[in-house]
């Protein structure tokens, strides 16, 4: 062989390693993060070339797939698809398009996900035709009802989340929309639909339990602002703050009132504990400029404020902004100013003080199942944080649950149990209707789920409206459906 003739042959060998590596890191390595590229088109229409995977709720499909006369080969059906709208959300291969947990577990609905790898082989191998895995997720078909039937045409949301784990068991969102719609062939027709959903004003197509246009929390917020005060550990439940009739912001010509007009009860001075009971704004408003932005903030940002979660799905982080001035901070005290919170968070906050103070992070999956039945993966609980010590959790706790049987959020009381939990009353300028809230959990002394309601519009009743008449009762029946009542 020649010496040109062997430098030609190195040099062919070495092209042929490179392009073996590049390929390989393309189709191994970088497989999942190209697959889940928002611009990567083919992947997604690879996916309606196979029998896509349900998605489970309850032991039973609230999505699946079934043969279709056109070109995509499988149709995606949904059952109940107003209900399950903000879980399942929808799959248009006429669209190119997917949302909710279609598109948070589309590799493995698909059967691409890298875990697929081997299955995807012997499917080959034994000449068997494509199909994806099923999603099983932690919500309960049975609290889903409950929550959805109590939300009715309110325009808001309700989300339900197991204390111990963060597992989700219920997010429901009005108004909604028919997945069914979405998912079909028909492009012109889903393409109108889809424009009409869109420039509705009410936007149904938001998921209002964990994102869309956040609401101020009100007075659920007082549960962190006691949080920061008790873990400061220059506070007690029955460390005592002025008592005005008004409160006039520092440094500012605004004045503060409670929601009653008068002074919290009697006295020239109120307990923490009974300022929380009773829902005043004013001695949480003094009691936030006396803790500062700073502590606030940071024990706000330890039960998830300022963080997003992925569940699969993705939050819109809930915010406690950095450098407020007093006044901004005295109106973050009873959860107006700039402050904001979706119900998923606020659900968090509940969650963490039931659970003895450790906050855990959402998940809506519990495992995916391959065509074969085996489990193909199985998803963890895991900690998001330590909020409070488990002593000041339970001083926390006894405050919620006297907030409900003898306070300001008596609608959730349900007989024979002990609820805690926290209304609020958010305002949004001098005329528009107030956004009414609640969360709490139940039962108080081992605690099965945590729940957050949120009423936009003022529940139809502008400022006539609380989240104790509104928001409460919602909360109630979703919690005895879990309770099994």
């Amino acid at each position: 062989m020649t010496k040109e003739l062997r430098r030609l042959s190195i040099l062919m060998l070495l092209m042929f390693l490179a392009l073996f590596a590049s390929t390989s890191v393309i189709q191994v390595v970088q497989a999942e993060t190209l697959a889940e590229n928002s611009r990567n088109t083919r992947a997604l229409y690879d996916s309606y070339e196979v029998q896509r995977g349900s998605i489970i709720a309850s032991g039973a499909a609230i999505a699946s797939s079934v043969p279709s006369d056109d070109v995509y080969a499988w149709q995606r059906v949904y059952v109940d698809g107003d209900m399950w709208a903000p879980v399942t959300g929808y799959i248009n291969p006429a669209l190119g398009a997917a949302t909710g947990i279609e598109q948070a577990m589309n590799q493995e609905l698909s059967g691409t996900a890298g875990s697929q790898f081997l299955a995807r082989i012997d499917r080959i191998l034994t000449g068997q035709p494509p199909r994806g895995s099923n999603v099983e997720l932690t919500l309960d078909a049975a609290v889903q009802r409950a929550a959805y039937d109590a939300l009715g045409d309110l325009q808001g949301a309700v989300i339900a989340i197991e204390p111990s784990t963060g597992r989700v068991l219920a997010m429901v969102t009005s108004p909604s929309f028919d997945t069914n719609l979405l998912a079909s062939h028909n492009t012109g027709e889903v393409n109108e639909t889809y424009d009409a959903l869109d420039a509705d004003p009410s936007h149904p197509l938001f998921n209002r339990a964990i994102g869309g246009d956040l609401n101020p929390p009100g007075s659920t917020f007082k549960l962190v602002v006691a949080s920061a005060a008790l873990a400061s550990g220059d506070y007690t439940p029955t460390s005592t703050l002025p008592n005005p009739g008004s409160y006039q912001l520092p440094q500012s010509s605004s004045v503060v009132f409670n929601a009653g007009g008068g002074a919290c009860g009697p006295g020239d001075t109120v307990t923490i504990a009974d300022a929380l009971r009773l829902s005043c704004n004013i001695p949480f408003a003094e009691l936030a400029v006396q803790l500062g932005d700073t502590a606030i903030r940071e024990e706000a940002e330890k039960y998830g404020f300022n963080a997003q979660f992925s569940m699969p799905l993705t939050s819109t982080a809930s915010s406690y902004p950095r450098g407020l001035d007093d006044p901004q901070t005295a109106l973050t005290g009873f959860g107006q100013g700039q402050v904001t919170a979706t119900p998923l968070q606020m659900a968090m906050v509940s969650a963490g003080i039931a659970n003895d103070g450790v906050v855990m992070n959402p998940r809506m999956v519990d495992q995916v199942i391959g065509p074969d039945l085996s489990v193909q993966q199985s998803f963890e609980d895991t900690e998001f944080g330590r909020a409070l010590d488990s002593d000041i959790a339970a001083e926390l706790t006894a405050m919620m649950v006297a907030n409900v049987s003898d306070g300001a959020a008596s609608g959730a009381r349900i007989d024979g149990v002990d609820v805690g939990g926290k209304t609020g009353t958010a305002e949004n300028g001098a005329s528009r209707p107030y956004t009414l809230w609640f969360t709490g959990f139940a039962p108080a002394e081992n605690p099965e789920v945590a729940v957050a309601v949120v009423v936009e519009d003022g529940g139809g009743q502008g400022q006539s409206g609380s989240g104790n008449t509104i928001a409460a009762p919602i909360a109630k029946k979703v919690m005895e459906a879990v309770l099994g009542r």
